[in-house]
């Protein structure tokens, strides 16, 4: 981790560094698997799956992860991991239906007409669920229980060499199908179909950067949450934070991979260098050392002279991850406005988010927290409005709407409004 002053922001090289985003690049390998996957469908599936070593598939029939399979991933799986998946998906399904209460349907009545608006879950969906390094078992559970409060009928969920716990997840959190899936190409088969998969309504879960490029590419096509970069954590303390809870922090988040970032903005020199310190030591015994170790020192701290001054470089940054280790945090709450989660005092670890708390860990990075929330139920619906006006109201709107029409030149749209009058 390297540690700078609050002055070496006024250095333009170091502040663009800083509060910079990646550019997602263009991968022209990851496009022409797209779009085989849209033209051979089944056929390419099955030949990616080999070629990556996703599996090896004689049919189409064997992408989708059966009730032999199912019960066979239930019984390799801990019973206490099992445990632990029932309770986090309590913990997430309680918290979706409380959001979902937050909007309901309305109507309102002007002279005899009726205007309002209606909730509808969306049709069919794909929840992505990485394959890679780790088994995610809790990205499932974060993906499809908001999909199954908001009340989407068709859930799938793919995951390229998928583990038991992962299945168990996926299966306790309600998906209808699961695949043995991944990479561009599963993006690919779900946004446009194949032979045996039709296509979705949308796309959400995190990926690697080809996943990401493939849900770039199909945008349109269906929907998706948002365009994931690495994965980050920001963390204000004062002098009164505990080094070795920030240092572990950081440290969890930097496991993730090596472009994964930790950044520290703290009022004091000597808790920037005792965390310094609990990292070098919290390292050793870490089986994911050299990942970790990796994007910790890749990582920053920013010593500043008052919190408010911490508070203008974290809206900045909008980081996805921000864990306020201050006095009276919660008095800031409020002026903080950019971020994916929030995580209020030394009590609430990052990582209780990340898995079982009831808030969700599939969140905005790469600053996109300046423009959206994390995944929710809201994800998963959509709201549509309607109209039934009276004549007598429809003789009203006819002026407005005749005299705008006229005024944007739009000769039908003034008939139209016209013969209402």
């Amino acid at each position: 981790m390297k540690i700078y002053t609050q002055k070496d922001l006024e250095n333009k090289e170091f502040k663009d560094s800083f509060f910079s985003q990646i550019e997602f690049e263009k991968l022209d390998n990851t496009a022409k698997i797209i779009e085989e996957t849209r033209q051979n469908k089944n056929t390419a599936l099955i030949e990616y799956a080999k070629k990556f070593n996703d599996g090896n598939f004689a049919s189409a029939i064997d992408f989708i992860v059966n009730e032999n399979e199912i019960e066979e991933a239930y019984r390799n799986t801990e019973k206490s991991v099992i445990e632990a998946i029932k309770e986090a998906h309590k913990n997430v399904s309680e918290f979706a239906k409380k959001q979902l209460e937050c909007i309901r349907n309305f109507e309102i009545n002007i002279e005899n007409s009726t205007l309002g608006h209606k909730i509808i879950p969306l049709d069919r969906v794909l929840c992505y669920v990485p394959g890679g390094n780790y088994p995610l078992p809790s990205s499932a559970i974060m993906t499809v229980t908001p999909a199954k409060i908001a009340g989407v009928k068709n859930i799938c969920l793919a995951s390229p060499r998928i583990k038991s716990q992962t299945i168990v997840a996926a299966h306790i959190s309600g998906a209808d199908k699961i695949y043995k899936l991944g990479g561009a190409q599963a993006i690919a088969a779900f946004a446009y179909g194949t032979e045996t998969i039709a296509p979705v309504d949308k796309i959400v879960g995190p990926g690697n950067k080809y996943v990401t490029y493939a849900k770039k590419y199909v945008y349109g096509t269906c929907d998706i949450d948002f365009l994931a970069g690495p994965s980050e954590v920001l963390i204000v303390a004062d002098e009164n934070a505990n080094p070795n809870l920030i240092s572990a922090d950081m440290l969890a988040q930097s496991e993730h991979d090596k472009d994964a970032r930790s950044y520290l903005i703290t009022t004091s020199k000597k808790l920037a260098e005792d965390v310094q310190k609990s990292a070098i030591e919290q390292l050793q015994n870490l089986s994911t050392k050299e990942i970790a170790e990796n994007a910790f020192e890749k990582s920053s701290c920013i010593i500043v002279d008052s919190i408010d001054e911490a508070v203008q470089i974290a809206n900045l940054r909008a980081p996805e991850h921000l864990e306020l280790m201050f006095k009276d945090a919660h008095e800031y709450m409020d002026k903080f406005y950019n971020y994916g989660s929030l995580f209020i005092g030394e009590n609430c670890a990052e990582v209780f988010g990340d898995y079982c708390s009831g808030t969700n860990h599939v969140l905005p990075t790469n600053k996109a927290a300046r423009y959206t929330g994390g995944l929710s139920v809201f994800n998963f619906i959509k709201i549509l409005t309607y109209q039934n006006i009276d004549k007598n109201y429809a003789k009203n709107l006819a002026k407005t709407a005749s005299n705008l029409a006229a005024a944007e030149g739009l000769s039908a749209h003034k008939l139209a409004s016209d013969l209402r009058k």
